[in-house]
């Protein structure tokens, strides 16, 4: 299981996310402290809020998920 560190900083970042992740065929998790949301879910994942630095949880392998994650991570 891999995990990133990722920041989006607007609506348009969340769709681009989203729409990486529901090309994957495995579970995909963002969370932020406590709170566990779907990252296919675009409620979801704006419920978290944006501008906020959340941990992402790939169960598999996508390369293009991966040049997504990639693009918005965080050190």
């Amino acid at each position: 299981m891999a995990q990133t560190k990722i920041q989006l900083n607007a609506i348009e970042d969340v769709k681009e996310l989203v729409n990486a992740a529901e090309k994957c065929d495995f579970d995909i998790d963002l969370s932020y402290g406590r709170i566990i949301v779907d990252a296919k879910s675009l409620l979801g994942i704006l419920s978290l809020g944006i501008r906020k630095t959340v941990v992402v949880r790939c169960h598999g392998e996508n390369e293009e998920m991966n040049h997504t994650l990639r693009k918005f991570a965080v050190a």
